[in-house]
């Protein structure tokens, strides 16, 4: 008898060269199957964006809930009300104490090489030299002050300049407000800086003074504020608030004035309207224009920035400002005034850029709008 016919194909079609063929093929297709892909950097990646992409959704939705349990208990802010002011002065508060307090390491190695420039060689070598030798805490020589003293000058800052171009835009008129608007944003920043410096500058005296002596000599904020007082007087605190304005005003016409420009054209260049983006696209924006913004305003103020340093550390008592402004002056030349510039535009570019972005996202946060696009509209009667 036969062993029946299926039997017979399973044994000898393996012997079959068309069936080794189609054997081998259904090998191939299983090991392909179990086989490392050729590119896993490609699925890495793809998953790490997935990630990042669900973390960021995830985040969104936090800001929402929690921005809108805050919206709920501040109630509806109207623009130019005493509440719309509150929110920029908070919003401007935490921008700028923040951001400076951020870059102390940044500011102590500038601070330090303007008032002597054999110092170190390098900002590099400044910071493995201080580190060195006077550890973490050493890098972070002038938080406590930076921190109190820009905290203050950006809660006058930001709320005043909103104050300041509502206030200017009403006394001339919608139409001239459009029409000046840049002579308006100047005028409205400069009237803010000009009190925030008041604010700021014991603060300023007290971080340049702990920043410039080595080992430092101020320990604490406060501290050190009643030490200047009890040896110099209040005057003490404020000798360099004419460097001081110089400075900053001029820094801050530049900053709020490039930046209104800057992001209107920006979103003018972009397809559609300011309202067509999202939040988190709005506030990019405000980085990029606030970064641009920053890069300028370094340069325009820096010969004041490096005055304002050898004053406080410099200024002999009793010495006249003008006397003291010209003892420097011969002593560093032109040159000298700008010491340090491109460490600061480093830090001026980034802390401007973060300002505000900080600044508009406290203002969606709270339920406004972002900063730019034109001058402050008049009240409805």
């Amino acid at each position: 008898m036969l062993p029946p016919e299926s039997i017979v194909t399973s044994v000898f079609s393996s012997q079959h060269p068309l069936g080794r063929s189609a054997e081998r093929s259904h090998r191939s297709e299983v090991a392909g199957s179990t086989r490392r892909q050729p590119f896993p950097a490609w699925s890495v990646v793809d998953e790490t964006k997935k990630k990042a992409d669900a973390f960021a959704h995830e985040a969104s939705r936090e800001f929402d809930v929690v921005s809108q349990k805050a919206q709920a208990k501040t109630g509806k802010i109207e623009p130019w009300t005493p509440k719309y002011y509150a929110s920029c002065i908070v919003g401007g508060l935490l921008a700028c104490g923040l951001t400076h307090t951020a870059v102390t390491p940044l500011d102590l190695i500038k601070c330090r090489r303007q008032v002597d420039p054999q110092l170190y060689k390098s900002n590099s070598e400044a910071f493995r030299t201080i580190r060195t030798a006077e550890g973490v805490r050493g890098v972070f020589t002038g938080w406590s002050p930076t921190f109190f003293g820009y905290s203050a000058q950006g809660a006058f800052k930001y709320g005043g300049y909103e104050f300041f171009k509502k206030f200017y835009s009403d006394m001339v008129g919608i139409e001239n407000a459009q029409r000046w608007k840049t002579s308006l944003y100047l005028v409205a920043s400069a009237s803010a800086e000009l009190i925030a410096d008041v604010a700021l500058c014991p603060f300023e005296a007290v971080k340049v003074r702990g920043q410039t002596t080595i080992p430092p000599d101020i320990r604490s904020t406060f501290g050190g504020i009643s030490s200047v007082v009890a040896k110099e007087g209040v005057s003490g605190l404020y000798k360099g608030l004419y460097p001081l304005w110089g400075r900053q005003i001029p820094y801050t016409m530049m900053k709020f004035a490039s930046f209104e420009t800057i992001v209107e054209l920006i979103y003018k260049y972009l397809p559609g309207t300011k309202t067509d983006y999202s939040k988190g696209a709005q506030t990019g924006v405000a980085f990029t224009g606030g970064y641009i913004a920053g890069i300028l305003c370094a340069a325009v103020s820096h010969p004041a920035d490096v005055m304002v340093s050898k004053l406080n550390a410099n200024r002999q008592p009793g010495e006249a400002f003008g006397a003291a402004m010209s003892r420097i002056y011969k002593e560093i030349g032109f040159a000298g005034l700008w010491n340090g510039l491109p460490v600061r535009i480093v830090m001026i570019g980034t802390l401007t850029g973060l300002q505000w972005m900080i600044y508009d996202s406290f203002k969606i946060f709270m339920g406004l709008p972002t900063t730019g696009g034109g001058p402050a509209a008049q009240k409805k009667e």
